[in-house]
């Protein structure tokens, strides 16, 4: 063992010697980790001098000298400084942190790896894990968070058709363009509109894909069911087919001149005795347009529910269910108190993010009408969510990027929100204790 003397340490040194990253390590006896924080702090003070400073300036000021200034570039420079600054104090802080926590190590007689051989097999044995998910983390912030945060600074910007880099300048306008959504006369009304239909779609339309979804699952596993195997292959090909091609082939079946729908269906309908349909305008009136997205997101959506709720039946134990019937319960009182609690228990995420997903269903609102017929203004169709009024935002004649990258903070915050508290009300990721 070390000698006393050699082994105390001044908890109060280290943590002020560590305000220089790496002086703390030194005076605890590790050189490796404190020529690497050391090392690691330089780099940060050479970036900030070469690079962040004028990253930073150009970040508040957004540019002074059209064209020889771009705003967005500016925006984009300074938030990834922003990040890179964040990472070093949070850097800053596990410094101060290890020496304290060292330097009470060597007090208390604990083992302290002082070599860099023992502090490279201490990192490899007991900091796998966070060595593992480094480069993840790393990913995450460049394609995740990096981008958010160039939103969400957008977001209070006047970046639009009147004001694209480098021709003209950009300016930080604070919430304007959040005040110009809930009370501006333009955007006000477009934004209710196209809000609440969005929700309307989102419950409609994923409410009917898990209705469906379980239903056919319960149906094709009873015992008296013959053919499963079969019932299986029909119910994954609207799953097996690429949901482009689906929208695209349902648009023209629902177009109101000459689709299936309307040129052959209604009127094989109408030889049935007291049947008198009359055509009905699918693309041309927004509530039939709505009716019909529903309706096929609907069969677009159901065969993932299931397949997922197949497995799941098919985990629920039978002893179960014989016991129910040995007390007397029919089959609706089965699936009342067996089979549908089983499967929210397993499958509530799953339910979430069949929600969470059709809010921001791009694909089925543009590709089968382009959110139309009709406006409802500011740009919006009448059947347009809230993701693809974004886009016609920002491809427009006259793009309103600010805007739209307000109305996306917007739709974050919901469906987070949304999210959260739906996982904490099931709790849908509290595993323990089962």
């Amino acid at each position: 063992m070390m000698d006393k003397t050699q082994q105390n340490k001044d908890v109060k040194k280290a943590t002020l010697l560590s305000l220089v990253p790496g002086l703390g390590q030194f005076y605890n006896q590790q050189p490796l980790k404190g020529v690497l924080f050391l090392l690691i702090t330089v780099a940060f003070v050479v970036e900030l001098f070469l690079f962040g400073f004028s990253a930073i300036k150009g970040f508040i000021t957004l540019g002074s000298t059209p064209i020889e200034d771009n705003s967005l570039f500016l925006l984009i420079e300074g938030t990834l400084q922003l990040i890179i600054t964040v990472l070093f104090l949070i850097f800053y802080a596990i410094n101060i942190r290890d020496a304290r926590i060292i330097a009470k190590r060597w007090n208390s007689g604990q083992p302290v790896n002082t070599s860099a051989k023992a502090i490279l097999a201490n990192l490899f044995d007991q900091g796998f894990p966070y060595l593992l998910t480094f480069p993840a983390y790393i990913v995450m912030t460049i394609a995740i968070v990096f981008p958010v945060l160039v939103t969400l600074f957008m977001a209070f910007t006047n970046y639009d058709f009147y004001h694209i880099p480098p021709a003209n300048l950009i300016d930080w306008v604070g919430f304007k363009n959040f005040f110009s959504i809930f009370f501006l006369s333009s955007y006000r009304a477009t934004f209710r509109s196209v809000l609440s239909w969005t929700v309307i779609w989102t419950l409609c339309a994923s409410t009917l894909q898990i209705v469906l979804g379980i239903f056919t699952a319960v149906v094709a596993n009873q015992q008296f069911i013959k053919g499963k195997r079969i019932f299986g292959v029909i119910f994954l090909l609207p799953w097996a087919v690429p949901a482009f091609i689906t929208i695209m082939s349902f648009s023209n079946i629902f177009n109101d001149s000459i689709g299936a729908i309307n040129s052959q269906v209604i009127p094989l309908l109408n030889n049935l005795p007291f049947v008198d349909i009359n055509a009905i305008p699918w693309k041309t009136d927004p509530f039939w347009t709505k009716v019909a997205i529903i309706m096929i997101q609907g069969w677009l959506g159901f065969p993932y529910i299931y397949v997922m709720t197949t497995g799941i039946l098919q985990s629920i134990p039978s002893e179960l269910y014989e016991a129910a019937k040995i007390d007397g319960a029919n089959a609706i009182q089965r699936f009342k108190n067996i089979t549908l609690p089983m499967i929210l228990f397993v499958a509530a995420p799953v339910f979430v993010t069949q929600y969470t997903g059709n809010f921001n269903n791009f694909s089925m609102i543009y590709l089968f009408n382009e959110g139309g017929p009709g406006s409802v203004g500011a740009g919006a169709g009448s059947t347009d969510i809230l993701i693809s009024w974004i886009y016609k935002l920002t491809t427009g004649s006259s793009p309103q990027y600010s805007v739209a990258a307000a109305v996306t903070l917007l739709i974050s915050i919901i469906v987070i929100s949304v999210s959260m508290i739906v996982f904490k009300r099931t709790k849908a990721f509290d595993m323990e204790g089962m």
